[in-house]
């Protein structure tokens, strides 16, 4: 229990941080009339926070930053520019040439909130990194899924305070963070004390993760995670409409049937957490990267064949598994790396994953204003070959069984 409430208050932070990804997603029935866009140009919109997002996390990996300055100080600044560029977004932008500028600023700054606060986790609870960063993966999804259920609410509300909303939670965050600071369980040299020493790590030395297979393992089942995550998000609502939920939901509609579908994604994660405590990271991210898969067959095949009841139970399955796997191949990676490599490798592998996901929703974006809801089958090479890739690295290399160093004295080595 001691370590409880320092877990849950970085769960929260990054829950209301966290918010400012698909805030303009929250949004994207306003925007679409507004500006006269498309489905694609929804779908660029959120490839500008993900482009931001890989720029940053690049920067934060290759210069050394994510683990030379304390993690909590980077997620205060990050929150407070997000914050900002995001009301730049909803009150100074008045088309989508504007609007990308403000969302690849707003992807810039969610680099030092969510692998920030993924270290942060490790930092306070590293003997429990997969149930801890599964509750921390919850609230990112809860974040995700937090502009669809405030357009819910305020449905008579101007989209531009919706998105403010959005900036509002992140200065929480900020508060809350600022309070807490930074946990006794990841070396002081990582932040302040040695950063002449860790400047070896700089540039060559966290690309030498990928060395490590158990980290490579981590890395190949979270890259096919990303391939599907994402772009899933994106297209959800188009998919709801397409598949006239909203139609027989009129109560919740397009946004509130979206926000309960990614939602759930938060008991998936939780629930993933405690059986990684029972039965491995390993098992409960493999599990749920194989059902998430089946998902998309299942839907890609019988989409216009099933009745809405089985419809919203495919998606609430789709949406609680499709997430799941995400604190685990994280925690798996974390486990695999030097303790001084944490925060770079964690950044790493974060902008290598959310580069896969401007690929995925550019392409399912496009095909979708194609071919509709059978454009879900692009999404299935994720799921296979995340499961291929971890299961063969892992039967090909020996030294799996070997941690790569000793856990401390007062801590397990994460599963």
């Amino acid at each position: 229990m001691r370590l409880f409430a320092p877990v849950t208050i970085i769960a929260i932070a990054q829950l209301l941080g966290t918010s400012l990804w698909f805030s303009a997603n929250g949004a994207a029935d306003d925007l679409i009339a507004s500006w006269e866009i498309t489905a694609t140009d929804i779908g660029w919109l959120t490839n500008a926070v993900q482009a931001g997002f890989i720029l940053g996390t690049l920067v934060l990996a290759l210069g050394g930053i994510a683990d030379r300055f304390r993690a909590s100080r980077l997620f205060i600044f990050s929150a407070l520019a997000g914050a900002a560029f995001n009301a730049c977004f909803a009150w100074l932008s008045h088309d989508i040439n504007s609007a990308l500028v403000f969302r690849f600023l707003v992807g810039i700054c969610l680099a030092g909130i969510y692998p920030m606060g993924m270290k942060l986790v490790v930092s306070w609870a590293p003997e429990r990194a997969g149930a801890a960063l599964a509750q921390l993966v919850a609230m990112l999804t809860l974040g995700t899924a937090l502009p669809h259920g405030m357009r819910e609410l305020g449905a008579d509300i101007p989209w531009q305070w919706i998105i403010s909303a959005s900036s509002l939670l992140a200065i929480v965050a900020v508060l809350l963070i600022f309070r807490l600071g930074d946990g006794p369980h990841l070396p002081i040299s990582a932040s302040v004390k040695h950063r002449s020493r860790n400047k070896r790590f700089a540039t060559p030395a966290v690309l030498q993760a990928f060395r490590i297979p158990r980290f490579r393992a981590a890395a190949w089942g979270y890259f096919g995670h990303m391939w599907e995550l994402y772009a899933f998000w994106t297209v959800l609502p188009l998919l709801i409409a397409s598949v006239g939920l909203a139609e027989v939901f009129p109560g919740l509609g397009v946004a509130g049937l979206s926000f309960c579908f990614i939602g759930v994604g938060a008991l998936g994660c939780i629930a993933g957490g405690l059986l990684s405590r029972r039965v491995g990271s390993s098992v409960v991210a493999i599990t749920a990267l194989i059902i998430s898969g089946c998902c998309v067959l299942m839907f890609a095949l019988l989409w216009d064949q099933l009745s809405a009841v089985w419809l919203v139970l495919l998606f609430s399955i789709w949406g609680a598994t499709v997430i799941a796997d995400s604190p685990q191949f994280s925690a798996l990676s974390a486990s695999a790396c030097p303790r001084e490599l944490v925060g770079a490798a964690l950044a790493i592998q974060n902008s290598i994953g959310f580069g896969i996901t401007v690929v995925s929703i550019a392409a399912l974006s496009r095909l979708f204003e194609v071919s509709g809801p059978d454009a879900v089958w692009l999404l299935l090479p994720g799921p296979v070959l995340g499961v291929c890739g971890f299961l063969f690295t892992l039967w090909h290399s020996p030294e799996v069984a070997t941690p790569p160093h000793p856990p401390a004295n007062d801590e397990k080595n994460p599963r």
